[in-house]
């Protein structure tokens, strides 16, 4: 390393440590917005980017989109220095660049990195010598050395010694009031030994433990692992649940049994389906990767099949439930509660509800839902739902041929809905009690 090369390393790492780099954050959602609520809580100025022009507006009148985000931390940062904007000519004013975009799969459950490069190659007409850019969002191993890397050096900058690139995972956990951002250890990988050591000042000042890995594939497969350990857990766990219920057995009695045992178990628990933007995905990511070295992850996929197959479980134990009191789905009406993709936050990316709603309308019923959190039905780019969400009386609870609990919130009076429903499909074992108008999914 050159001295020019070295100052450009510790010029950078000395504006990160005393608070006067700017932060450049790519992505204002469940992931970008916490981030830089964080950094400007330290002192930071910081600009959000977001190529979703009503986000930006919104945010720049000091309103939140998120629940668990109150509008009062937004306009608290516009005061502290948070500029929102979707201008990436602002880009050569930031020192870090955190890239918090999207990684869904397309139709063919194949990785669909069409946000991180679309983000990146919009970044880099823009990039300058001294930055430091990060890749959060969940990929597949190779990501970050494979297509960010020759992008970035596109422009005429030397990774390593010029510009810095890193890849450290997000771990948000949407509405957890236990662990925060600050709280979350955060893993850092750099492609080189100078950009890991960049990456740990970006996040050091910010995070209370950062765990650095030898590379950007290591940080990449962790995250993978991670959520991936999950995932077949689950999986694991869903198929236990069929089982349990051709032996009249309740799974959610035996699980809570099992945890009592302080040592060797972790309790999962069953439910309708995977959602969230990282558990029914992310599995999918190292499976497509992995065939390039030959390998079949059959174990993982096999989770996955497992977990996918929930939704149609679910709908046949409505269907039969239906069948008993002498209805059909077809021209029942039927109520969904909750369709946030779990309990308590406003969230529904990859929801299991939605494609519950989706199966029980194609077979012929009058679907509505509520939810607290989640007032009107979003528009989302795969589902289509013009409904908002119900109030529950007793009264109109009553009305319905049959309510399905598909999320638990804790604001929904469950002694309400027991009372006043006819009948009630529990796939979150909610109900610990079997009568005869509760049929456990």
């Amino acid at each position: 390393m050159t001295t020019q090369e070295n100052y450009t390393k510790t010029r950078l790492i000395e504006k990160l440590k005393n608070k006067t780099a700017v932060i450049g954050i790519v992505g204002l959602g469940y992931v970008g917005l916490p981030l830089i609520l964080r950094y400007i809580e330290v002192g930071y100025k910081v600009i959000g980017f977001d190529i979703d022009v009503d986000k930006v507006a919104s945010l720049a009148d000091g309103l939140s989109y998120i629940e668990h985000i109150p509008s009062e931390s937004i306009q608290n940062a516009l005061k502290g220095g948070f500029e929102p904007t979707s201008n990436f000519s602002k880009i050569p004013e930031v020192d870090a660049l955190i890239l918090c975009v999207p990684t869904p799969l397309n139709k063919y459950r194949e990785p669909d990195l069409s946000y991180v490069l679309n983000t990146t190659d919009s970044l880099t007409p823009f990039l300058r010598l001294g930055q430091v850019i990060s890749l959060e969002s969940t990929t597949y191993p190779g990501t970050t050395d494979e297509e960010l890397l020759p992008r970035v050096e596109s422009c005429g900058l030397k990774v390593g010694n010029d510009v810095f690139l890193v890849y450290s995972p997000e771990r948000e956990d949407p509405g957890n009031a236990t662990f925060t951002t600050r709280t979350i250890p955060k893993i850092c990988g750099g492609y080189t030994a100078e950009c890991l050591e960049v990456g740990l000042a970006l996040y050091g000042q910010v995070i209370d433990k950062v765990v650095p890995v030898s590379s950007t594939r290591a940080a990449e497969l962790t995250k993978l692992l991670e959520n991936i350990h999950r995932a077949v857990n689950i999986g694991l766990v869903n198929e236990m649940k069929i089982v349990a219920d051709k032996m009249d057995i309740d799974i959610h009695e035996v699980i809570r049994a099992a945890a009592t045992k302080p040592f060797g178990f972790v309790p999962y628990y069953p439910g309708p389906g995977l959602g969230g933007h990282c558990i029914p995905i992310d599995p999918f990511y190292l499976t497509w990767k992995a065939r390039e070295y030959g390998v079949h992850t059959r174990f993982i996929e096999l989770a996955g099949e497992v977990n996918s197959s929930m939704p149609d479980y679910v709908v046949t134990k409505v269907a039969s439930a239906l069948n008993s009191v002498m209805k059909s789905i077809n021209g029942s009406r039927i109520l969904v509660l909750g369709i946030a993709y779990k309990k308590n936050v406003d969230d529904m990316r990859e929801s299991p509800s939605v494609i519950l709603m989706e199966k029980l309308r194609d077979l012929g019923a009058k679907v509505e839902y509520s939810d607290p959190h989640i007032p009107i039905f979003p528009k989302m780019r795969e589902h289509h739902f013009e409904l908002s969400s119900v109030a529950l009386t007793a009264d109109r609870i009553g009305n319905y041929d049959c309510v399905l609990l598909a999320t638990d919130h804790e604001k929904f009076d469950y002694e309400l809905i027991k009372a006043s429903a006819k009948l009630i499909i529990d796939s979150r074992g909610r109900y610990l009690d079997s009568a005869n108008h509760i049929v456990k999914a």
